[in-house]
């Protein structure tokens, strides 16, 4: 058994390489082989969010805060709420992130392939941010 008390750890910032805006990142799970399991509670400043982005095993986002934005490839943008749960598939091309005029926090979980969580991608530009 391992107990991180709460505030053991230091938060990150989102790299300008994948987050548009502020992103705060505060780590959850970090489980050691042959465990898979990767989480982190994400909070984005209003605006704020992912590039594009893909898992391989796929991604589980729980919102605990705030209104966010997500989309799938191809789909319209849908708006998140505290206590949604977002299911995407593996390989499946998405983003996500905080309304324009609201931040938004979230716990991401996901399973590492080979050691790999996440696939980064292109940006989502401002028009794509603000489709309807």
């Amino acid at each position: 058994m391992k107990i991180h008390p709460a505030g053991s750890r230091p938060s990150d910032t989102g790299s300008p390489d994948y987050f548009t805006g502020s992103v705060r990142m505060d780590p959850l799970i970090s489980a050691p082989d042959p465990a898979r399991l990767r989480g982190v509670s994400v909070t984005f400043e209003p605006g704020a969010r992912t590039a594009w982005h893909t898992h391989p095993l796929g991604q589980t986002l729980i919102v605990t805060a705030g209104i966010g934005r997500a989309q799938k490839q191809g789909e319209p943008v849908e708006i998140i709420r505290p206590g949604d749960v977002v299911w995407f598939a593996p390989g499946e091309k998405h983003w996500h992130g905080a309304a324009p005029d609201c931040a938004m926090t979230h716990i991401a979980l996901q399973e590492a392939l080979d050691g790999k969580v996440v696939d980064w991608l292109e940006q989502v530009s401002d028009a794509q941010y603000h489709e309807k």
